[in-house]
């Protein structure tokens, strides 16, 4: 049987109602978010080791358990609290000029009663908050290069089977398109077209395309809302640039003038490609990218751009 050993300067995780090391926190196999992956979860990032949009996305973890049904035990106000301690604690571990992914995850828990008795202490759902630092170091190429997109077969889950608002733990639609597209090319990025065959979004990002200085973006009915997306409507607004959330097929899209992704990780990355036709700025990033990235900086009081690009190229560009 193996042995946990506490390993020092370990990152501290928050998990029902304990802060511990990261290698101590368990969960029993019969927990619904392993079994069934039976869970939400929400992911901001730091800025300079400030939390960005906490509000923001703790608002959009609570929708998501409510769309799924799930109790978590606690008030907005208590997940902020308690996600702000974890960072806290975890900051002494950073380098200067690193930053974390910062991420609340909640499952059902045991509901079986049967599957319970080994547990018998193990009630209610099953809250964690835990942080990771930036892959900043195998993210630099994609902002020197851009993306390479590849559309996947694999399609995104329809709203009238589950709603693509929720942002579950039930992920293998989306890592079934990434492998797909990974066996391709280890390098590209999966672009996932609704079932109706329209552009919807990627793993764990939202697509922007540029057309003759205007922006489009799919529906949100069709697509996880990112807080980042959100966050570049609002830029784009600012900057009198005009966003159109539309139906965008595979024809606008060869057509665009631009692309990016957006993500609480990535913020703004320029993309160069989709099914190998380079878009019709070849420049990386384009003229309208290149500002949203610039507002973008401003808005955060923080130069993420040079955050990644500082690093040197490594491989392996995908986490």
């Amino acid at each position: 049987m193996g042995v946990f050993v506490s390993i020092p300067n370990q990152r501290t995780v928050y998990l029902n109602g304990n802060y511990i090391p990261e290698n101590e926190a368990k969960l029993p196999f019969r927990d619904r978010g392993v079994k069934y992956g039976d869970a939400v979860f929400d992911t901001t990032r730091t800025f300079n080791h400030k939390i960005f949009k906490l509000e923001e996305h703790l608002e959009r973890l609570y929708r998501s358990l409510r769309y799924v049904g799930i109790d978590p035990g606690l008030t907005i106000e208590e997940m902020k609290v308690i996600t702000e301690e974890v960072v806290q604690k975890n900051l002494p571990l950073l380098n200067e000029n690193e930053d974390y992914w910062v991420s609340q995850r909640v499952t059902r828990g045991i509901v079986d009663p049967n599957e319970r008795s080994a547990w018998p202490d193990y009630t209610g759902s099953t809250v964690i908050v835990e942080c990771l630092p930036l892959p900043l170091a195998t993210r630099s190429k994609l902002y020197r290069d851009g993306i390479d997109m590849i559309v996947s077969s694999v399609r995104r889950t329809s709203p009238e089977m589950l709603s693509p608002r929720a942002k579950t733990h039930n992920y293998l639609n989306l890592i079934m398109a990434d492998e797909e597209v990974s066996a391709q090319n280890p390098e590209a990025y999966a672009l996932m077209l609704d079932h109706n065959g329209n552009v919807a979004e990627g793993r764990g990002s939202n697509v922007f395309f540029v057309n003759d200085g205007c922006l489009y973006t799919p529906k949100e009915r069709y697509v996880l809302p990112g807080v980042s997306r959100q966050t570049v409507i609002e830029i784009a607004k600012k900057n009198d640039i005009e966003c159109i959330e539309k139906d965008y097929d595979l024809f606008d899209a060869y057509n665009s003038d631009e692309a990016f992704i957006t993500s609480t990780s990535f913020c703004i990355c320029p993309c160069r490609s989709v099914n190998g036709r380079v878009f019709k700025n070849e420049a990386i990033p384009g003229p309208v990218t290149k500002l949203l990235i610039s507002s973008y900086i401003d808005l955060v009081g923080f130069d993420w751009l040079s955050q990644y690009t500082d690093y040197p190229v490594v491989e392996s560009p995908r986490l």
